[in-house]
């Protein structure tokens, strides 16, 4: 995850201190002083919608074999005395689930920050209140374009009313809320107007995820940007979070999924803007890239751990058989042992790159989709061989 408005403005955000301080030890073993990983916890598989994109291949039924709630507060005991910062409770729907609001608020009290990556739909004032009140720190939205493609996009008529419901009623008692984007050929039309949005509604925040190709992502391969679209995407992006800028608006801009995003911005700064480049070259450096498997775990409905959401057919281990930590620290498996320091097991291409400190090899999830090879390239690495011929 990079943050383009820390990059080009030097404002700050909360989520800054996990992104930027990162020391050489923090970057290569995701554990300093006793701090665990970052955790996306997609804790129930069901989901009321029909996307398009999903990883997990989420439907509207139940899932048999799903943790039950005294396994999960389990998990969360685990996860507190690994010291973890941060459950993000994902899905399928987690708002789906009977259990959600007695677990996020277990998190709490465990001294861990409860966040929600949810489509928004469920989302009543009632439901917005008690998240709240149990101290959920973000409540990330998924919003995929104007109405007629996050509707399409999102396989449900009335989505994209129910997400916009849902994220009013947050605003409405000040709860923290943002908007999820998916970047693809679908939608990147899009992006400037849900730009509109965010200050129209009133958000200050917004991720944009380039798409990554598994579950019914891989279906949708095909329907990825080209280099050249990201490129003319990004500067777009670039450009309307300099202006918010301008005209004083606080509004986080997040790029998440495809590492060479750092670059590109600090060649777009090099000559023109050195003292600004000199920032985000230091910003990028403390980031390290990808860190999957290291500063960011994932925890499936199932209990399974995967090195992160998008690589759930990798499993390192179980949290019905063995403490997350255990399974974190651990170097019995090649993935997770490999990931802790995958630089020698990159791709020539990846190895010789001036961008490796900052980018990591980018996304494991999409070499291993269209190569076979776990350990490739990421074709979603839109530098040209001049530009990765560079370096700081």
């Amino acid at each position: 995850m990079i943050s383009f408005t820390k990059l080009l403005t030097g404002d700050s955000y909360f989520g800054d201190k996990y992104r930027y301080t990162a020391t050489s030890h923090e970057q290569k073993h995701g554990v300093s002083e006793g701090m665990g990983p970052v955790v996306g916890w997609n804790y129930t598989r069901k989901c009321n919608l029909k996307c398009v994109h999903c990883y997990s291949q989420s439907a509207n039924r139940e899932y048999e074999n799903e943790l039950t709630t005294e396994e999960a507060k389990r998990v969360i005991d685990d996860l507190a005395e690994f010291k973890v910062p941060t459950i993000l409770f994902s899905g399928g729907e987690p708002l789906i689930r009977h259990d959600f609001f007695e677990l996020a608020e277990y998190a709490s009290k465990k001294g861990i920050r409860p966040t929600i990556s949810t489509n928004g739909t469920l989302i009543t004032k009632d439901k917005a209140k008690r998240i709240k009140e149990i101290g959920v720190g973000y409540v990330g939205i998924s919003l995929d374009g104007l109405k007629e493609t996050n509707d399409k996009f999102r396989g449900v008529d009335g989505a994209f009313d129910a997400a916009i419901k849902g994220i009013r009623n947050c605003r409405e008692i000040d709860q923290r809320v943002g908007f999820r984007f998916t970047i693809n050929k679908h939608n990147f039309r899009d992006v400037s107007a849900v730009m509109d949005l965010l200050e129209t509604e009133n958000v200050n925040r917004i991720c944009f995820y380039h798409l990554v190709y598994t579950g019914r992502g891989a279906d949708i391969m095909k329907d990825d940007l080209t280099h050249e679209e990201t490129r003319e995407t990004l500067d777009l992006i670039i450009e309307r979070t300099l202006d918010f800028h301008r005209r004083g608006l606080k509004k986080e801009i997040l790029m998440v999924d495809n590492h060479a995003d750092g670059p590109y911005l600090y060649l777009k700064y090099k000559d023109k803007d050195p003292e600004r480049a000199e920032f985000i070259k230091n910003m990028l450096q403390s980031n390290g890239g990808n860190r999957s498997g290291i500063a960011f775990a994932n925890i499936d409905n199932l209990g399974n751990v995967h090195p992160d959401q998008f690589t759930q057919n990798h499993t390192v281990g179980n949290v019905r058989e063995k403490k997350f930590g255990d399974i974190w620290t651990s170097t019995d498996n090649p993935i997770m042992a490999g990931l802790k320091d995958r630089k020698k097991l990159l791709p020539e291409k990846c190895q010789k790159c001036g961008w490796l400190s900052c980018c990591n090899g980018n996304f494991r999830a999409r070499a291993e989709a269209v190569s076979g090879d776990f350990w490739g390239f990421d074709p979603q690495c839109f530098l040209t061989d001049e530009e990765r011929a560079e370096s700081f």
